[in-house]
């Protein structure tokens, strides 16, 4: 078990009500970046959110407030999406987000939203498949935003298209599509493109890692308690792999691999001593 700084204040952060979101997304950089100091990133989006109160207007209307964050981060500070090296792993740490000025649709999002709460703006992240929007949380508000694509405004009929565009063919927007996340699944959402990317690369520790961080924030997560496993088979670490695998089909009784899963299990009862 990891019992690193880093982790325990991860830990620490997620026990708040609500979570803080940007403290928790930089416990998660001082996985890689022991030395990391949250403070001045946090005291960096508090300067930005307060350049940014003293240019709204008296009447906060939500497109007019949007248009103006989306003006501020964009083009006043320079934010913009990754997309030349889209699987860069800086791209799914804060810290790195903050300094450079560019991720991907997840982290984006999450400037936008602590820009937001500093502003007494309510806003909400979207996971919409395939792709990460906002949205202000207003009844009836009916915008989305893109933090990706320079803040682009949305309307429902733009993220149909946005959808199609990304799958490459016609998909059905359906309600859920367009719903709330909530904050641990946001940071486990962003802990999963991390993990993709990782495992990408064949970095076993760093995908185990990001996996223990996936399942200290959403501990039911029995997909990724598998994966676990199956990278502890690799790493030759038996009895963690079985008692892993073992916990998946024990709590997945219908999984679709549960007989590859079985014959891994066979396979390491045959290796015992």
């Amino acid at each position: 078990m990891d019992f690193s700084p880093a982790r325990q204040q991860l830990y620490q952060a997620l026990q708040r009500d609500p979570i803080d979101l940007a403290q928790a997304a930089l416990c998660i950089a001082q996985r890689e970046y022991p030395d990391l100091d949250p403070e001045p990133y946090l005291a960096r989006l508090d300067t930005w959110a307060a350049e940014l109160a003293d240019r709204l207007p008296d009447e906060r209307y939500p497109l007019r407030v949007v248009r103006e964050m989306s003006r501020y981060l964009a083009e006043d500070l320079g934010f913009l999406g990754n997309s030349e090296r889209y699987y860069d792993p800086k791209n799914s740490y804060f810290n790195d987000v903050l300094d450079r000025r560019t991720g991907i649709p997840i982290t984006l999002s999450l400037v936008y939203l602590e820009i937001a709460k500093r502003i007494d703006f309510p806003m909400v992240g979207v996971g919409m498949p395939g792709h990460f929007l906002i949205r202000p949380d207003f009844e009836d508000a009916g915008i989305f935003v893109d933090a990706f694509g320079n803040g682009e405004v949305l309307f429902p009929e733009d993220c149909q298209e946005r959808l199609s565009e990304i799958y490459g063919r016609a998909i059905e927007l359906r309600p859920e599509f367009l719903a709330p996340i909530d904050d641990r699944r946001l940071l486990v959402r962003m802990l999963m493109n991390l993990k993709g990317v990782y495992l990408s690369k064949r970095d076993i520790p760093r995908t185990l890692r990001t996996i223990e961080d996936i399942l200290l924030i959403w501990p039911d997560s029995i997909e990724t308690r598998r994966d676990r496993g199956l990278l502890y088979l690799q790493q030759e670490r038996h009895v963690e792999a079985r008692h892993d695998l073992e916990a998946y089909l024990e709590h997945y009784p219908n999984a679709p691999d549960r007989q590859q899963i079985e014959r891994l299990l066979a396979n390491l009862k045959d290796e015992e001593p």
